[in-house]
């Protein structure tokens, strides 16, 4: 049998990745995640979603595919925007930050590795995919 498999198509439209988040967590309930997964997985889908919305340059769509295996949540976010190169994106120095009204923004990369158990990047100039795991036990 396949595996189950969501799809959807979200237009780059303000707080769409709400629809994201809705469909995660009725995916992490079926798969009998915790609430602490279902609250990490949430988090990073809207920083990925957040980064393909404002980054990506993408003019129509980003599409968000729930795989569910057997012990794995796979979740793939793919735009059809402009790509980016990995190796220069840098971490924001936190001391640089604090205190200073500079946007507290920039650690979305470094936040959805932390929150997920693996995290992959495709990047070309046709777009970008990232690929994030989160098994059911850790």
């Amino acid at each position: 049998m396949d595996k189950p498999k969501i799809e959807l198509k979200l237009p780059i439209i303000a707080n769409m990745e709400l629809v994201a988040i809705n469909t995660a967590e009725v995916v992490a309930k079926h798969m009998d995640l915790s609430e602490d997964k279902a609250a990490e997985i949430s988090m990073a889908l809207i920083e990925a979603c957040i980064n393909a919305f404002e980054h990506s340059q993408a003019q129509n769509n980003v599409f968000i595919h729930f795989i569910l295996e057997e012990d794995t949540l796979v979740i793939k976010v793919i735009d059809q925007g402009i790509g980016f190169d990995k190796s220069k994106v840098q971490i924001p120095k936190i001391e640089n930050k604090l205190g200073t009204d500079e946007r507290k923004r920039g650690w979305g990369l470094q936040l959805i590795k932390e929150l997920m158990d693996t995290v992959e990047f495709e990047s070309t100039k046709e777009g970008t995919t990232v690929t994030m795991t989160k098994k059911k036990e850790s």
